[in-house]
This record gives structure tokens, C-alpha cells and sequence, in this order.
């Protein structure tokens, strides 16, 4: 997903809500319009919560051992 798809599903959802006037038999634009607006912030929000979650610093340490045996160890911190 992303934020373009965020973008696109909220333009086209107050597209749908705010400015189209005609009308489909069965089918009621405004509210469709209306969820696809809901369903595009969201997409952006999770898309920003993802995306900042990400972030952060990964390191990984191999120490070799005497005996030859190798130790790998990650460590992740955050970053605000």
C-alpha cells in the first residue's frame, strides 16, 4: 500500500461524496464515496505509523570463539 493509494482512494472517495450529482439504480454514490474517503485515511495513517516504525538502528555482532564456534547477536534501538 502506501500513501499514494491513500491518496488516490480519499481524492476519488470526496470526488464521489462532494461533487458527483448523477445517480445509479441501486447504487448510492455519495456513500461509496464516503467509504472510500474512511478507507483512504486509513490507509494513510497506517501507511505513516509503518513507515515510522521502521526506523531505527540494527546492529550485528559475530564474535568467533576460541574453540572456533561463532556467536551472533542483533540489537535494535529505536530512534524518536
Amino acid at each position: 500500500m502506501g500513501y499514494g493509494l491513500g491518496a488516490v482512494l480519499l481524492a476519488v472517495g470526496l470526488v464521489l461524496a462532494l461533487a458527483v450529482t448523477d445517480s445509479v439504480s441501486g447504487v448510492d454514490l455519495t456513500t461509496i464515496g464516503w467509504i472510500l474517503t474512511i478507507v483512504g485515511g486509513l490507509v494513510l495513517l497506517l501507511s505513516a505509523v509503518t513507515m515510522n516504525r521502521g526506523r531505527g538502528v540494527r546492529s550485528v555482532a559475530t564474535t568467533q570463539h576460541a574453540d572456533g564456534t561463532q556467536t551472533t547477536s542483533e540489537r535494535r534501538t529505536e530512534t524518536q
